[in-house]
């Protein structure tokens, strides 16, 4: 495997967590809150997650600025201080996703998160060559995510596998036919990536995606609670379908109905949890909008059920 891939494989080893996308904090003027932003990342650190993606998609990536961004993933690397791997998101075209990925190299992230190209919709061909001049262009390995505008057929995945900078894809479409039509694809053709439950509250879709051998996720709630989060990622990973299934009955299924009550809340209700759980992180930044008051106070309640059910478990 090429040394990139080698880099990233930590993820795939640590079985200690789920995957750590933390919220980029700012004041009610959308100026990033560097001091809160460290102290999250330490939060995440020790409640034990296996990586840290700094500025994708929780963390507002859309609505950062160069400089904001740059600042984070260094604070990033060295609140972390090598304890776990540092993912930082990229995206837009090739040529900007290009100018965010030097940033992230030169403030010393261990990989890319390559988010949907912006706007258009391209076909596999467009695709591939877009994520190729990524990877080509940059010393850090590259994870594909796969959703909206960025849907790809087997045989562009196994194309892409090749390259020796692309090292995973991270799945926030879905189709978990398509998933397993791309990972019988990729292994039948001698390639090797890792692959992520990238969905909305993944822990909904976890025990799907394992028997798809996929393990590897994503979890916004990890962002307001990490020893509930870490509780259900032990029970998957030891195959407890009971206490699985009982977290997701009293907690990530309530959740995800909240989720689903307001547009922008995959991100807007994470953002409010951190809040709730006493970290100043700020308002979500245009064009999102912030949660209404009941939803918020639901959220609240739920928190405290989730607070309970760690303790009990």
């Amino acid at each position: 495997m090429d040394i990139g891939k080698d880099r990233m494989t930590v993820l795939a080893d640590r079985a200690g967590g789920p995957l750590f996308f933390p919220v980029t904090p700012c004041d009610p003027r959308e100026r990033l809150n560097l001091d809160a932003f460290r102290a999250h990342v330490r939060e995440g650190v020790a409640g034990g997650c296996a990586g840290v993606f700094a500025c994708c998609g929780t963390g507002e990536f859309p609505a950062l600025g160069l400089d904001d961004y740059a600042a984070c993933v260094e604070a990033a690397v060295e609140e972390t201080a090598g304890q776990v791997p540092v993912i930082a998101g990229t995206g837009y075209g090739t040529s900007m996703a290009l100018t965010f990925a030097a940033a992230a190299e030169k403030a010393g992230a261990d990989g890319l998160l390559a988010l949907p190209p912006y706007l258009v919709h391209a076909d596999q061909e467009g695709l591939r060559r877009h994520y190729e001049n990524l990877a080509d262009n940059t010393a850090l390995p590259v994870i594909l995510y796969q959703r909206d505008n960025a849907v790809f057929e087997p045989d562009t995945v196994v194309a892409l596998a090749r390259h020796p900078g692309i090292v995973g894809l991270k799945d926030g479409y879905g189709d978990l036919d398509l998933l397993q039509r791309i990972v019988s694809a990729v292994r039948s053709a001698s390639g090797e990536l890792l692959y992520f439950n990238g969905l909305p509250t993944a822990e909904m879709s976890a025990l799907a995606y394992r028997g798809l051998g996929v393990t590897l996720y994503s979890s916004a709630v990890f962002c307001f609670l990490p020893a509930l989060a870490t509780r259900f990622h032990r029970a998957l990973v030891e195959g407890d379908d009971v206490t699985c299934a009982r977290l997701i009955d009293e907690f990530f299924r309530p959740f995800v109905e909240l989720r689903r009550q307001g547009t922008g809340y995959a991100v807007s209700l994470v953002k409010a949890g951190v809040r709730l759980r006493g970290l100043d992180a700020g308002p979500v930044r245009a064009p999102l909008c912030e949660p209404a008051p009941e939803h918020v106070k639901r959220l609240g309640e739920l928190i405290e059920r989730g607070l309970a059910l760690a303790e009990e478990l």
